[in-house]
């Protein structure tokens, strides 16, 4: 398959390449991925993203945006040789999102605050995707987060739609200093260890519990 060699390559020459590589004459390797096979690629190219945000590194931040849209051409051309969908449709489908969820910006909604933008966007979120009561909001928080980051999406989120705080008597006079939080969570890996099972599932298993709690509290409050 053709393709010409040049200096500088722009967005429609990546596409090109990205269909090359899927091509019958074109990378073995890439041909026999499918979107399971790429998964994990998908997750470690995202923390190396991260890595290079968090330590300010504009270099290696270039380069790993780079391999984390190489994952997004990845799983379209995958789409696009099945006739479902391009990375044309993906960037025409998050355009309407933007537009639709920033109506301060292209429609005449007032707002005067950030505070006002983001409640304004989860508004306009659960009534696009039918979400109607808040066990479904909550329940769409995605179980293929980090455990620590899913629990305490959902605690956020319950607790703006007015679920009670749930602190054991005992507990109730303690206070956490941001300082010692970090501390605080770390021995609480070691205990679990400690038990003989798995923090990250364990947690798993008390955010399921968590959202059955707050839809047995949902139901019974009328929410």
């Amino acid at each position: 398959m053709a393709f010409s060699i040049k200096e500088h390559y722009d967005f429609q020459d990546m596409l090109e390449i990205m269909k090359i590589l899927r091509a019958p004459n074109g990378c073995p390797w890439d041909r026999e991925q499918d979107h399971h096979s790429i998964r994990n690629n998908f997750i470690e190219e995202t923390y190396e993203a991260v890595e290079a945000i968090d330590t300010d590194n504009v270099d290696l931040m270039r380069e790993e945006l780079g391999d984390v849209l190489l994952q997004v051409l990845f799983h379209c051309q995958i789409e696009s040789e099945k006739g479902n969908f391009t990375f044309a449709d993906v960037v025409d489908e998050l355009a309407h999102k933007m537009i639709e969820r920033h109506p301060h910006v292209f429609s005449t909604v007032k707002v005067n605050s950030s505070k006002e933008v983001l409640k304004n966007w989860d508004v306009i979120k659960n009534h696009t995707k039918h979400r109607d009561s808040g066990s479904e909001v909550l329940k769409a928080v995605s179980p293929a987060l980090p455990a620590l980051m899913r629990a305490a999406k959902v605690q956020k989120k319950a607790q703006k739609l007015g679920f009670p705080e749930e602190i054991k008597a005992e507990e109730n006079e303690k206070t956490i200093s941001p300082e010692k939080a970090g501390a605080y969570l770390f021995e609480a890996v070691r205990a679990v260890k400690k038990a003989g099972v798995e923090p990250e599932e364990m947690l798993s298993k008390e955010t399921e519990a968590y959202l059955s709690r707050y839809e047995s509290w949902e139901k019974s409050s009328g929410k």
